[in-house]
């Protein structure tokens, strides 16, 4: 054991000062050191001071996130009497409140000496291979060691003949040995979130075990030797590769939950699709096998495969089928026989306008909206559809789901989540029932059952704690009832309240296609909210709360139903489903309480940032960043931009709507599609990039002094359900302001002569490139577009096929004058190229490739209203007879 001084003299002033909470968490044969900053620490002071006592505890817990907790494991063998043992990191947050793992890694191997031990917690630690000391553990009964990094199990893991429950849900679990078969005695096997490929025979030899939990793993499929488990109750396989499942599972007698959702299920044994209680939501059944990254050599008829470039908007499906790559990274597949005729299909891509993509409350939206043409179009055989969508940490209350919309309401599609090698992302796959507008969204899982005359039993998966059991003669015909929970954590709902005696259960939102209340009362299951037990409970604290479907008004019914408590659940009955909360709280006015809570639930916390080039302080660069983003943003950005420090944080919902404004003395091209009364409008979508880059410009006279703006952040027309804090209005006349930053614009620098409004020599000619059609770029357009390009001009001449000598000739001629170089070397790129057919997609590509995003989103974006205002004026004159008649014979396909 460390010496006094190693330990930082706990013996000193600090020590004593400790001394008394050390004292009281030593009660009787318990220590609980892991809620102290210093527990480590403290238990040498309680070691030093009270040895023999010490030496008598049966249950310690201390937190692995402490530097002294490797010479403390050394002391640990001493207590022989211990029971239960529990060493667990995930005390301490990064910046963005991610739980830091624990610094343990291995364990002394005196450990295995602790013959009475029976619980063993090693959670949120750093190990990557199982000590050898734990499988001496001959009384081990609990083993925990989820979310640490182990790749697999010791051979000798059957030693552990004594377990009845181990967990090592979230590590890198690749295998398992054949040993596990020997746990004669394990009741609950948690394995779920690893990276298992297959399972060993002998795992059918687990004839205890009443819960087996391998959600979250790469199988594609499983030994018929789990059909041995006759004591198995529930049977976790969601969100695998599972190609096919044995019968043998229909004939497990105690089985009442059988989760296959989210796998890659085409077929499945009638006996086991019979089952009330199997949910296989997520399955392609049905559903031709076409593999995500399509091998010409895989079947029997040779797709043609047709890759995109960037610019295009189209491309014809013959009837012999094809495979359609885009150069954004969807794909479509049409099998052979989808078409009768050929068929010419157009897709565009759209920023989410709100107003249009409705999402609800806890929706996060994921991708940009595809567009496909012609709408309505049915085909002869399914098209199936992959959508690339922006990164999302993996919640297990989150789904993703592609929605559709159908020209009067949005639905959610059959989707499965598969992984894309090159480049590597998710992307969201389903069939496809019609072609308009795709998207990607992430919503709270969806749990849905049929209910017939019998009655049935439905479990959350989020929480399979939370269930809703239907007696039988609740319903006359058969209905369709789903679950959804939104999990709220202590810590969010006290940051909230700032009342820590206040907790609540999950929220549970019940809903059923039928419009028609039930014909006897369905009984609901909720956990007590955390801290509380039914020996504990203070009835006069409980309150069950209902809301309507948009969770505007929360009551309170607690007098208007009966509620039940047992140790860890509430139980009650209703007819009507909606919403419902169970809370424990002193406040009086719970309704509106709950109301505020639930609304500052929806929020993010964000900031905002303004952002001068520096080879060019006339582009600014602004961007909404979530909170947790802001450092990872600025570091990516530090090279290439300058600008004052992020605003303060402020807060926004999903979808809301925001301006920014150059104001005192500096302005913006008031032509942009994006500009409103002068201000550039935003949609905040917590996962998509809220960022736009613009030019700014001075009508103060800049050849003396610089010009000392800013840019302003406004809110947008605020929906009447959010919350009143977020719609706090600044004193003054700008209601809805949200945040300023500083903007200066540079003085100019004197040159030798006075820029002329057209190179010497050159006269800009009158160009339209395009076509009417496909959208124009007039010279008007790229006279704007010259003003923001800048000191980059040399790098675009060379992207658009200008020579080195030509590049070099302009910036000889006009090297006194940026802007007549940048003019020159765009004009007489345009006179070139006028008449190409695909002289706009070069442009914006050149831009692209060096290195002006902000450009050619500028340039897209005025094609996109160009073509728009061609369309409609060939609908308001009549001349879209014969698209019309077209459209209608693409129907008929």
């Amino acid at each position: 054991m460390a010496g006094p001084q190693e330990l930082g003299d706990p013996l000193g002033e600090g020590a004593l000062e400790a001394e008394a909470p050390a004292s009281s968490c030593l009660a009787g044969n318990r220590l609980n050191l892991d809620v102290y900053p210093e527990g480590c620490r403290l238990f040498h002071k309680l070691y030093e001071k009270r040895r023999e006592e010490v030496e008598q505890v049966e249950f310690l817990r201390l937190s692995c996130n402490e530097e002294l907790i490797t010479s403390t494991l050394s002391t640990i063998p001493v207590l022989k009497g211990l029971k239960s043992l529990v060493l667990k990191g995930g005390h301490t947050r990064d910046e963005i409140g991610t739980p830091q793992r624990g610094l343990v890694a291995s364990l002394p191997q005196e450990l295995g000496e602790l013959s009475h031990l029976a619980h063993l917690d090693l959670g949120f630690n750093s190990f990557s291979a199982l000590p050898p000391c734990i499988t001496k553990l001959g009384s081990l009964r609990s083993l925990l060691v989820s979310h640490n990094s182990l790749q697999g199990l010791p051979e000798d893991f059957g030693q552990l003949s004594n377990l009845t429950f181990f967990s090592a849900m979230k590590n890198q679990l690749q295998s398992l040995p054949q040993s596990i078969g020997e746990l004669a005695a394990l009741e609950t096997l948690d394995l779920s979130e690893n990276a298992l490929e297959s399972l060993p025979e002998e795992i059918g030899n687990l004839h205890s075990c009443t819960e087996l939990d391998l959600s979250g793993n790469l199988l594609t499929g499983i030994p018929s030797s789990l059909g041995n488990l006759q004591s198995l109750r529930q049977l976790h396989l969601h969100s695998n590769l599972l190609v096919t499942v044995p019968a043998s599972l229909a004939g497990l007698p105690n089985l009442s939950r059988l989760d296959l959702q989210n796998n890659r299920l085409r077929s499945i044994p009638p006996e086991i699709q019979s089952l009330p209680f199997v949910h296989l939501r997520g399955n392609p059944l049905g559903e031709p096998e076409v593999p995500l990254q399509p091998d010409s050599n895989s079947r029997p008829e040779k797709l043609q495969r047709l890759f995109l470039e960037a610019g295009e908007d189209s491309f014809t499906v013959t009837p012999e089928g094809c495979r359609v790559f885009l150069a954004c990274g969807v794909q479509f597949c049409f099998p052979l026989g989808a078409t009768t005729t050929s068929v010419n299909i157009h897709f565009q891509k759209h920023s989410p306008d709100p107003q249009w993509v409705k999402l609800k409350d806890h929706d996060i939206l994921l991708s940009e909206v595809l567009e496909l043409q012609p709408h309505g179009i049915h085909f002869q055989k399914e098209v199936l559809i992959w959508l690339p969508y922006a990164s999302t940490q993996y919640l297990h209350d989150r789904e993703i789901v592609i929605r559709t919309f159908s020209g009067q309401n949005w639905s959610d599609l059959r989707t499965r989540v598969e992984w894309k090698e090159k480049p590597k992302k998710h992307v969201a796959c389903c069939s496809v029932p019609h072609f308009s507008w795709f998207l990607v969204v992430s919503r709270l899982v969806e749990n849905e059952c049929r209910v017939p005359q019998e009655g049935a039993l439905l479990f959350s998966t989020v929480d399979p704690n939370i269930k809703v059991t239907f007696p039988p003669g609740v319903t006359e015909e058969t209905r369709t009832v789903k679950l959804q929970v939104l999990p709220v954590s202590s810590e969010d709902l006290q940051e909230i309240t700032n009342d820590p005696e206040t907790v609540a259960s999950p929220l549970l939102c019940l809903s059923q296609n039928s419009s028609i209340d039930f014909l006897q009362p369905v009984k609901i299951q909720l956990p007590l909210p955390p801290g509380v037990t039914g020996l504990t409970l203070d009835r006069s604290r409980v309150h069950l709360l209902h809301s309507d479907w948009n969770a505007q008004n929360w009551n309170d019914i607690t007098s208007q139903v009966v509620l039940e408590f047992t140790h860890l659940y509430a139980l009650f009955e209703v007819t009507h489903f909606s919403w419902y909360w169970l809370w424990c709280t002193t406040k009086t006015y719970i309704g509106g309480f709950a109301k505020y809570v639930y609304k500052r639930l929806r929020m993010y916390q964000v900031n905002f940032i303004a952002l001068q080039r520096k080879k060019d302080p006339e582009q600014v660069l602004l961007q909404c960043v979530p909170k947790h983003k802001v450092d990872p943003v600025l570091k990516r950005l530090h090279d290439r931009y300058r600008g004052p420090e992020p605003s303060d944080m402020v807060e926004m919902v999903e979808g809301e709507q925001f301006f920014a404004a150059f104001e005192r003395g500096i302005s913006i091209d008031a032509d942009r599609p994006d500009c409103t009364d002068g201000r550039i409008s935003f949609n905040f979508f917590s996962h998509l990039k809220n960022v736009k880059e613009v030019y700014i410009t001075s009508e103060v006279d800049r050849k003396s002094k610089s010009v000392k703006g800013q840019v302003s952040f406004y809110r947008g027309a605020v929906p009447d359900d959010i919350p009143e804090e977020v719609t706090k209005r600044r004193k003054g006349p700008d209601s809805h302001w949200l945040a300023t930053l500083p903007i200066k614009l540079p003085k100019l620098k004197s040159q030798g002569k006075e820029q002329p409004t057209t190179p010497n020599g050159f006269s800009l000619p009158p160009l339209n490139l395009g076509n009417a059609e496909t959208g124009y770029l007039t010279q008007a357009n790229l006279l704007a577009i010259a003003g923001r390009v800048g000191a980059d001009w040399p790098t675009i001449g060379l992207n658009l096929g200008l020579s080195y000598q030509e590049v070099e000739q302009i910036r000889y001629n006009y090297r006194d004058d940026l802007g007549a170089q940048v003019l020159h070397m765009l004009f007489s790129w345009a006179q070139q190229n006028e008449k190409h057919p695909d002289c706009v997609d070069k442009l914006i590509s050149a831009m692209k490739e060096s290195g002006r995003q902000d450009i050619a989103d500028e340039i897209t974006a005025i094609i996109a209203l160009g073509r728009q205002k061609y369309r409609e004026s060939i609908r308001r004159v009549g001349l879209d007879q014969e698209s019309s008649t077209e459209d209608s014979a693409i129907a008929m396909v």
